[in-house]
């Protein structure tokens, strides 16, 4: 889940209107410009406003979030901007949307006329649904559900892909080489597109002085040309910086190429490559690349978590991918890109990827995974015996000596009830405890039966927390039964205290009279009755 308070500009935000946003995207020269989507689906803006870039209709600045009414209502699939700035929207019924600086009629309508609010370009694309939009300084890229390319705008070096370096007022079709194929991603750097084929290939066309298209030299290309040195290998992501590009197999290799002027190939040098180089060849599997062209920073995360970054990091150049205590890849570019801005439209929302913590709760009474069942009045409870034995020593002893349940595939519990044993079980999951204090005394039973010394203690913290005047002695008796000397005087300090409301409940006069007698005596001694 991504924390919107490390970009600067969201300082602006109350927490109570942070706590509402559900997408987000920062962008802008100077990174003063964001756009944010509520869990209700309004769309507001705020910030400089730089040619008009928020829609708001006029050209001011405002750190007062604005609505964009005439989205409110529809979802947000996918979001790009660029340099001038302008902003081109995607809504899940595949609508495109743009707005923003048109000198070079990169918002597809047909003029340069500045885009003061949204305007919807679909009917400019053959009224094709759109499922992605990319973002060059000053081109445009989309891409359609059936997989074809359409761009327009600036077209100096080639970036629209037609044949020619006229500029592109409407979308045009991009055809050529990527004629019949079926295009399941696009990116864009500068001056620059790239497009990602089904079968894993690779297309670039536009501006390669630095080498970012790959193909081998620093021609620019007019139409789409194949980077065949990557044609044996299966690309499955494909992300583009302001002259470099970054593409990761679907082994978890991770290749670049284009401009190194920051160190932004993570090559260990600084000098351009015109071809896939092999990066971090000596770490771990990746799983995600990100790469943005409004700055010269790259960024990965690997298949445990850890999150790499390289490049243009707060002004200094990193050659090599170096280690950081972050947790994705948008966090690189919020504390440590320049300008801050975000490399795509993020979610506040829990990502796919899961920690070990977060996969092992998943699979807790999972039938799909579980090699071993509990059954317990009639109720089973699906578990894994490895995990276990790892866990607690009560079970690898029941499954590592001569036990007979190291020999059965359901195992049936009687000694305690359903609640309480399947919150045990899955406390050796998660390392949490969700119980009322009055079932918490059987966990604790069972806590103590088991050696578990850190369960008994949570059990005892819980029974703190929730013990009422109603429940007091209930939860006295129990922690004299169990030997919890600490809960014990916990629970007696309290009894004393509210004495007069504790004795006349019906768990006061319910308890044997050993134990009653025991406590008015104890009570006594501590001055109790003295009026």
């Amino acid at each position: 889940m991504v924390d919107l308070s490390k970009w600067p500009l969201f300082s602006l935000l109350s927490s109570q209107e942070l706590a509402t946003i559900r997408q987000a995207c920062v962008f802008g020269t100077s990174a003063n410009e964001a756009i944010y989507v509520t869990y209700t689906n309004e769309v507001f803006v705020f910030g400089l406003n730089c040619s008009s870039c928020l829609g708001t209709g006029d050209s001011l600045s405002t750190i007062v979030p604005k609505e964009l009414d005439f989205l409110r209502g529809k979802r947000i699939v996918s979001l790009s901007y660029g340099s001038g700035p302008h902003v081109l929207l995607v809504t899940d019924d595949g609508q495109l949307f743009a707005w923003g600086h048109n000198g070079y009629s990169q918002l597809g309508i047909g003029t340069t006329n500045q885009g003061l609010c949204p305007v919807l370009v679909t009917s400019n694309l053959q009224n094709k649904k759109v499922s992605a939009v990319a973002c060059g300084s000053h081109h445009s890229v989309a891409l359609t559900v059936d997989g074809e390319v359409f761009a327009w705008g600036y077209n100096n070096c080639g970036q629209i892909g037609s044949g020619s370096t006229a500029n592109q007022p409407c979308p045009r079709h991009v055809s050529c080489s990527l004629q019949g194929k079926t295009v399941t991603s696009i990116t864009c750097g500068q001056s620059s597109s790239v497009a990602l084929v089904d079968n894993g290939e690779v297309y670039g066309w536009g501006y390669n002085g630095n080498g970012q298209l790959g193909v081998g030299n620093n021609g620019n290309q007019l139409t789409p040309c194949r980077v065949t040195e990557l044609q044996d290998i299966c690309i499955q992501q494909i992300v583009s910086g302001y002259g470099h590009c970054l593409a990761l197999t679907d082994e978890g290799l991770l290749y670049a190429w284009g401009a190194n002027t920051y160190g932004q190939l993570g090559t260990g040098a600084k000098s351009n490559h015109h071809s896939p180089v092999q990066i971090m060849a000596d770490k771990e599997r990746v799983v995600e690349v990100a790469a943005c062209h409004s700055t010269h920073t790259s960024a990965a995360k690997t298949q445990s978590g850890q999150v790499y970054m390289w490049g243009q990091c707060r002004g200094q150049s990193i050659i090599l991918p170096h280690l950081t205590h972050l947790t994705s890849t948008d966090d690189v570019f919020a504390c440590f890109a320049t300008p801050s801005v975000m490399w795509r439209l993020v979610s506040t929302e829990l990502d796919d990827f899961q920690t070990v913590a977060e996969a092992l709760k998943k699979e807790f009474d999972s039938p799909e995974t579980a090699d071993l069942k509990f059954s317990i009045n009639g109720k089973c409870i699906h578990v894994h015996k490895a995990l276990l034995k790892i866990r607690c020593e009560h079970f690898r002893s029941m499954f590592r000596s001569q036990w007979v349940e190291d020999q059965q595939d359901v195992i049936e519990i009687e000694q305690f009830s359903y609640p309480v044993y399947r919150s045990f079980l899955q406390f050796l999951y998660t390392d949490t405890v969700d119980l009322p204090p009055e079932d918490a005394i059987g966990l604790l039973d069972l806590a103590t039966s088991y050696c578990e010394n850190r369960l008994k203690r949570m059990c005892q913290q819980i029974i703190k927390q929730g013990i009422t005047v109603q429940n007091a002695f209930t939860l006295l008796s129990a922690a004299i039964r169990y030997d919890a000397e600490d809960l014990e005087e916990f629970c007696f300090k309290f009894c004393v205290n509210h004495l007069t409301q504790v004795t006349q409940t019906d768990a006061f006069w319910q308890v044997d009279g050993v134990m009653l007698k025991e406590f008015i005596s104890r009570a006594s001694r501590c001055g109790a009755f003295k009026n």
